[in-house]
């Protein structure tokens, strides 16, 4: 199925080929934009296959609150057509669905924890669709871990006047890759706030996309990783505004440290010419903590109206603040104890984000266990 095909190198965002067909994609070389910085050998079957035979990771959850569901289902109606070659590889191969629905109205503290553990194996592809009702208010985390060669979508879907806070963590066992693409659709007046985690894992791609379907829909992204030695973490969004009167704000940050850590942040926001009176904001900031490691950052904004009340975007990129170390080491701090002060202060935004206290108190030990690890 292919709704829409170009014979030429589309010009805008809005004029990619999308389809549910991977052979409608041609393979990659690694010249592509949207594939220039990732290393496609890393990613093996992910880039190479027409079909993915591989065991999906198991998923499990807890108990669940009242007017909470989850489930594994044949099917669910698409809220991603795919525009790149593996979430229609994904959407080909996974066996069944993971459905998490949220009745309308519901209300509840209770953050929904959803965990997703790779077994190995073969290339494997999965499927997760989140449905929140109108006037629902709820908190999802999608906890990854274990090892997996993985292809995988997730779909959400927000009623009108629905409130989500969604957390997805990618703390895969080293030797994992995973090719993600998280895809929202946004209701009249909903809000949705990503915070998307990655600190695990050999490759970990992750493109997220966000759509609306009414006025006054607000979509917050916020992404925290920390590349090791080693690890290549990439990050991409396209926040397409087509519809008046919408919000979107994208605030990203990362730390590296070791030889041949990778991070690549790409922010494209598309604003149509129907999307009058869009609000709009990216920022991106990476901290190099060691030499060798290497931080990619693209902002990109794309405006076919003068008639928006804001659009913006920013991007930095530098090591430790001299002046921030010494204030505290000429206060008896040593220079470990210093640099993990900073750092935490770095990430200390985003991570206040996360309305769970005990993974708010997991991510910090984990960023000053990596410190520690280094020789912080």
């Amino acid at each position: 199925m292919t709704t829409e095909t170009k014979s030429a190198p589309p010009s805008t965002k809005s004029q990619v080929l999308r389809s549910f067909d991977v052979a409608d994609f041609p393979a990659l070389n690694g010249l592509e934009e949207e594939w220039r910085f990732t290393p496609l050998k890393r990613l093996g079957e992910l880039v190479t296959a027409s079909r993915l035979t591989g065991v999906a990771p198991v998923v499990e959850h807890g108990e669940l609150p009242v007017g909470v569901a989850v489930k594994h289902v044949d099917e669910a109606e698409a809220v991603l057509t795919p525009f790149d070659r593996i979430s229609a590889l994904a959407y080909g191969s996974a066996a069944g669905v993971t459905l998490i629905e949220v009745a309308p109205e519901t209300s509840t503290d209770e953050a929904i924890v959803v965990r997703v553990l790779g077994k190995g194996g073969d290339a494997a592809a999965a499927r997760t669709v989140l449905r929140v009702g109108a006037f629902a208010k709820v908190t999802v985390i999608l906890e990854q871990t274990g090892t997996a060669l993985l292809a995988d979508n997730v779909e959400v879907v927000l009623g009108d006047s629905a409130q989500l806070t969604f957390v997805t963590l990618a703390e895969w066992d080293a030797g994992a890759v995973q090719a993600q693409h998280v895809r929202f659709r946004v209701g009249k007046d909903a809000r949705v706030q990503h915070v998307q985690v990655a600190l695990g894992g050999d490759l970990v791609r992750q493109y997220t996309s966000v759509e609306y379907t009414g006025r006054g829909g607000d979509a917050e992204l916020w992404g925290l990783y920390f590349a090791d030695a080693g690890q290549h973490f990439e990050h991409r969004q396209l926040v397409d505004h087509s519809v008046p009167d919408c919000r979107s704000y994208v605030g990203y940050r990362g730390a590296l440290q070791g030889s041949s850590a990778k991070t690549v942040w790409v922010g494209d926001v598309l604003i149509r010419a129907t999307a009058t009176g869009t609000d709009t904001y990216e920022i991106n900031r990476n901290l190099v903590l060691t030499d060798g490691a290497i931080a990619h950052s693209v902002p990109n904004l794309e405006i076919e109206t003068g008639e928006v009340v804001g659009a913006g975007h920013a991007s930095a990129t530098g090591r430790f603040d001299d002046e921030q170390l010494f204030y505290l080491m000429a206060r008896g701090i040593t220079e470990g104890e210093a640099r993990k002060l900073v750092v935490r202060g770095f990430f200390a935004e985003l991570i206040n984000k996360i309305p769970v206290e005990e993974l708010r108190s997991r991510l910090g030990d984990a960023i000053e266990a990596r410190l520690a690890e280094a020789g912080a």
